[in-house]
């Protein structure tokens, strides 16, 4: 099949496969005369597993070594689980951040009037850390550990 129809099948966009082909995440399909690529069953399996992987939000190292891992029959499970097991921690981490950042977002809105006047303590909030930055934890983007989505333009 050809990469739109490999696309359709896996769920994974055009443009990510060639992506992850450049990255050697998986391997250059066949390629006709022509040039064009032709993807097997099995190659649209690995793009599932890709798919699945990154819908619970495994980094590209990550989803690697787990394709290395599926790939090894002689593989361990406990290898297997112990990336499961930090990507929960780390999962987890993110979500206590976000947690915070609700909390804090929420008393100050409950404590902003919302009417006419321009008083309002979320705005005061900001320009007061806009004056005086605080050391503070940055929320890594989902998937990456240590990368701000703010500062890496994702929000």
């Amino acid at each position: 099949m050809n990469i739109g129809q490999a696309s359709k099948a896996s769920g994974v966009s055009t443009k990510m496969i060639r992506y992850y082909e450049s990255i050697g995440l998986i391997t250059q399909p066949l390629r006709t005369e022509s040039g064009y690529r032709v993807y097997s069953d099995k190659e649209v399996h690995t793009l599932q597993f890709i798919s699945r992987a990154r819908d619970l939000g495994f980094s590209v190292d990550q989803m690697a070594d787990l394709l290395a891992l599926w790939r090894d029959r002689s593989r361990a499970s406990a290898d297997v689980k112990a990336i499961a097991l930090q990507h929960i921690e780390a999962l987890e981490e993110k979500a206590r951040a976000l947690q915070a950042m609700s909390h804090t977002l929420r008393h100050l809105a409950d404590h902003c009037n919302g009417d006419d006047r321009p008083d309002c303590p979320i705005i005061e909030e900001f320009a007061e850390a806009a004056v005086t930055p605080a050391p503070k934890a940055r929320l890594p983007r989902f998937g990456v550990v240590g990368t701000d989505p703010i500062a890496a333009g994702q929000a």
